[in-house]
């Protein structure tokens, strides 16, 4: 009897490296320009669509047309991967504040900041809660808040910041992954003015409550 002929062993296919994540600016001087997304724990750009949302928000309350926030001070306090403050600043907001954390980040805005010759925009590695408790009262138009969703412990200190720092007219846009109630946001000085959900994304854009205008 003849040995059965052993098959050929099959090799696994080779794992194809993962392909480079972009999200791209939507509108304004830097319109399409990417910005590449690391591979970091808890950086979770926001979605193009929902950005392209906020900021037709931001233009109607900027009255200036054709999605522009001429003059507008911004702090993106959370800025990853600096979608938020970049788009701001690219739709002509000035100053703008991009802090975040992590050295690899900031060294990566920072390369943004050259490359886009973007005078407007200021990379500040350090707390995003800190960063907007330095900003003077009633003296920003906007201020981005996307922190790690895990990191639940820096919504309410960034929130209640934020409401002090807002000049009359002013937002705060929130991004979380749950919808703030009413009540929670009352308690901060801040009330929701509009909302999305997009997948797991919950997207609020507050303004000052009247009494913590007054």
């Amino acid at each position: 009897m003849k040995p059965t002929p052993r098959k050929p062993a099959i090799s696994a296919p080779p794992k194809l490296a993962k392909a480079p994540h972009f999200v791209r600016i939507i509108g304004g001087q830097w319109k399409r320009t990417r910005l590449a997304v690391a591979d970091k724990p808890g950086l979770r750009p926001t979605p193009d669509r929902v950005r392209e949302t906020l900021f037709n928000w931001l233009a109607s309350l900027a009255g200036a047309g054709g999605g522009e926030l001429p003059g507008w001070h911004c702090i993106d306090a959370f800025s990853g991967t600096g979608a938020l403050g970049l788009e701001a600043a690219s739709r002509g907001a000035n100053p703008v504040l991009l802090c975040e954390q992590d050295p690899a980040l900031v060294a990566q805005l920072l390369t943004l900041k050259t490359k886009l010759a973007a005078d407007a925009v200021r990379v500040e590695r350090g707390n995003g809660v800190t960063a907007i408790e330095r900003a003077p009262a009633g003296s920003v138009h906007a201020v981005f808040l996307d922190p790690p969703f895990e990191n639940t412990a820096l919504y309410a200190p960034a929130l209640r910041a934020a409401a002090r720092a807002l000049r009359p007219g002013g937002v705060v846009y929130l991004e979380a992954a749950r919808r703030w109630s009413d009540e929670e946001l009352s308690a901060l000085g801040l009330i929701g003015y509009r909302y999305l959900k997009a997948g797991a994304v919950h997207a609020h854009l507050l303004q000052q409550a009247p009494d913590a205008a007054a």
